[in-house]
């Protein structure tokens, strides 16, 4: 596929490797940016039960507005793309991500959720434009065969943003509140203005870096691209299993704060917020150690058994034994780890000149993360938070399923 697609630019000449090389390196820094983004969400999902006096659904609606934006914007990023390439939408992202942190700042002085959401939304937009350019273009620096290893090694750095993204929200937002019965919002206004800060550095550093615009073949018709996709069962059984893995991982994450604090003793917001970070640890482990282990297991056979495990572990957080259950839940995200890119590579490969309009499809089922937080906190607030979690057990299942029929394919 690189030989055909990629050979191209003839101003790359002889230094075409190198500028691959390089073009996967700046490609990888996004992943580690959003998912700096989304580990600080679920810790900002706890502060502000404790600062704005929402409920676990409404605190759900955090995750509505964040992965609602990703169903939303991820068609017209790829329409987007389509006529001019994956670079012009990398920075179009960029710059709605630097928006939306920037937009903290009104929202943390009117003190308004209203307004947070209405941040994180165009937060989630930019972030839309960065996966529905940057999943596919990670695929394709390279050659086919390596798919999916590739696009796991750039993941697990999205699991480092991960990890220091609770650390950060756990050793601010927490400490400005904690024995106070206001809502300061000073930390939140902080550290989202020095992320919009940052952010704008890597789109000026994208503006000026040459990357190769690894581009489909031919550009039929819509009609013949609409037909065509869809008639792709790899790809329409990976829309539908990327929609519930998502709606799983993001209702692990968004009440794994107050899971903690109710199922260990002792455990405060800020140290429950640790060990969320201790979780992510465990995701981005689990990338890394499983991208290497695809060497030797398929992918789809790892996504298979991955699943399964993560089925039997939601079971003992259900059973809600002090302490040890909240260990079976850390462990949900070491199998986690390689199901998004897993799914995503799956789904999109060997799609030619389908591939951005698959890998928007892809990014639309992201989506599953607004719907699921608000159910698992309906369950929460009237029954309990360990029962919610039958809800990411169930699209485990799901998962499993996928990796089955992938693995006999």
């Amino acid at each position: 596929m690189l030989a055909e697609k990629s050979a191209a630019p003839p101003q790359l000449g002889v230094k075409a490797t190198s500028n691959l090389r390089w073009a996967f390196i700046l490609v990888t820094s996004l992943f580690f940016m959003w998912g700096l983004s989304y580990g600080l969400l679920d810790v900002l999902n706890k502060h502000f039960q404790e600062t704005l006096h929402v409920t676990k659904a409404q605190s759900g609606l955090l995750q509505a507005a964040y992965f609602g934006a990703y169903f939303l914007v991820a068609l017209p990023a790829g329409y987007f793309m389509d006529k001019k390439g994956y670079k012009a939408g990398i920075l179009v992202g960029l710059c709605l991500y630097a928006l939306g942190a920037l937009l903290f700042v009104p929202a943390a002085s009117a003190n308004s959720f209203g307004a947070f959401l209405f941040a994180l939304f165009v937060i989630a937009c930019g972030l839309g434009c960065l996966e529905t350019a940057a999943n596919p273009y990670a695929t394709v620096l390279g050659d086919t065969q390596g798919a999916e290893r590739r696009l796991n090694l750039a993941q697990s750095f999205n699991g480092l943003g991960q990890f220091i993204g609770p650390m950060i929200g756990g050793t601010l937002f927490f400490s400005a509140t904690q024995g106070a019965s206001g809502g300061d919002q000073s930390a939140v206004k902080v550290t989202y203005v020095a992320i919009a800060v940052l952010v704008l550095l890597i789109a000026l550093l994208f503006s000026r870096t040459r990357l190769p615009d690894i581009r489909e073949e031919e550009q039929p018709e819509q009609g013949e691209i609409a037909q065509g996709l869809w008639q792709h069962k790899h790809f329409v059984g990976g829309v539908i299993t990327q929609f519930f893995y998502v709606a799983a991982q993001v209702g692990v994450g968004a009440f794994f704060i107050n899971y903690a604090t109710e199922h260990w003793s002792d455990v405060s917001n800020q140290s429950a917020s640790y060990l969320l970070s201790i979780a992510m640890i465990c995701f981005m482990i689990g990338r890394f150690f499983s991208t290497w282990l695809m060497g030797r297991v398929k992918p789809a056979t790892l996504l298979m058994l991955y699943s399964l495990i993560n089925i039997l572990l939601c079971g003992v957080v259900m059973l809600s034994i002090d302490g040890l259950s909240v260990v079976a839940l850390i462990g949900v995200f070491f199998f986690m780890s390689i199901m998004f890119p897993t799914i995503f590579a799956l789904g999109v490969k060997n799609m030619g000149k389908h591939t951005k309009r698959a890998s928007s499809f892809m990014i639309m089922a992201i989506v599953g993360g607004a719907i699921m937080p608000y159910f698992m906190g309906a369950l929460a607030d009237r029954y309990s938070t360990a029962l919610s979690y039958l809800l990411p057990l169930l699209c485990f299942a799901v998962v499993f399923v996928y990796g089955m029929q992938q693995r006999r394919r």
